[in-house]
């Protein structure tokens, strides 16, 4: 495994204050989006939040994205306004002393539709199991066949297309791999990502993303990945 995997107390320490700007970043939107905000306007918002906060920057250019635009795994954010009905998808990360955070949330603007709330729940479970396999000794491949196997239990195995999670650290994507077959063993003071998501093409899409600190305090968000559904 290539130098670095592993962590510090302090490395970790400087990634657990990445984690908690995001944290604050993601109560932020949570308590101002409305209906007619675009998602270029959200991932603006977001990026000068983090900022403020004391991040250097973002761990990656961040994705908001409505509707539709959720079933585009790398979607880059639009003019498309936000309407009642939609789920939103926030995947963003900041960079403090030199190491990442990485945290997805998706959630409801205003009442959704029960194939929505299907797809939500199939993935929110999925998530669970992959998180409950996390620990010292696990193997990857296994984790991410946790989730996989659930999402495909549920007929939807083929709009789950791309690997569970990644090694976090100086840069936003590194070892281990978290995906189908990896050998790879997690060891304590790694810090992984356990990420499953359901993507229906012109429809929906839903992903739900934790890091984790492996062998120690587990996941580094506070936020519940219950559905949040927003009605103002």
């Amino acid at each position: 495994m290539e130098s670095g995997v592993i962590k510090t107390e302090l490395e970790m320490r400087a990634m657990k204050r990445a984690a908690q700007i995001i944290d604050d970043t993601y109560d932020a939107v949570l308590e101002t989006i409305k209906e007619g905000d675009t998602e270029k306007e959200i991932a603006d918002f977001i990026e000068n939040f983090v900022l403020m906060q004391g991040a250097s920057g973002l761990s990656f250019d961040t994705i908001v994205a409505f509707g539709a635009g959720c079933a585009d795994i790398h979607h880059v954010p639009t003019d498309r306004k936000l309407e009642k009905g939609m789920l939103v998808m926030i995947d963003m990360g900041a960079v403090f002393e030199d190491y990442c955070s990485d945290f997805t949330r998706t959630f409801a603007f205003g009442e959704i539709n029960d194939k929505q709330r299907e797809i939500y729940d199939i993935v929110y479970r999925s998530q669970k199991l992959g998180v409950a396999a996390v620990k010292v000794g696990a193997i990857c491949g296994d984790i991410d066949k946790a989730c996989r196997d659930y999402i495909d239990e549920r007929g939807y195995g083929d709009k789950f297309i791309h690997t569970t999670g990644h090694g976090v650290g100086k840069v936003v994507h590194e070892a281990p791999r978290v995906a189908k077959g990896s050998e790879d063993v997690l060891e304590s003071g790694m810090v992984i990502t356990v990420e499953p998501g359901i993507y229906l093409p012109n429809e929906m899409g839903v992903r739900i993303e934790d890091m984790l600190f492996v062998g120690f305090e587990g996941v580094a968000s506070r936020h519940s990945t219950e559905l949040i559904v927003i009605n103002r």
